[in-house]
């Protein structure tokens, strides 16, 4: 089963962007390993709280980034 996992930073992507994702990958993997992938393609994006994630060792957060992209809710 073709399996992807994203993880993005909490608030940052709207339900439709979410959904957007979860449609483009399945149909590259569809593109890759044709129709048949399309049933078993497993998208799982998980949204990680603001300050629990890291690079090279060191804590971010959408403010030391500079980027708080607003969402909608729906």
């Amino acid at each position: 089963m073709p399996f992807a996992n994203f993880k993005v930073p909490e608030k940052t992507l709207t339900p439709k962007q979410k959904e957007l994702i979860v449609t483009r990958t399945t149909e590259l993997y569809v593109e890759l390993y044709g129709e048949r992938a399309r049933a078993n393609t497993m998208v799982l994006v998980e949204e990680v709280t603001d300050g629990g994630w890291g690079i090279g060792g060191g804590v971010l957060t959408l403010a030391m980034l500079g980027e708080a992209a607003p969402t909608e809710d729906a």
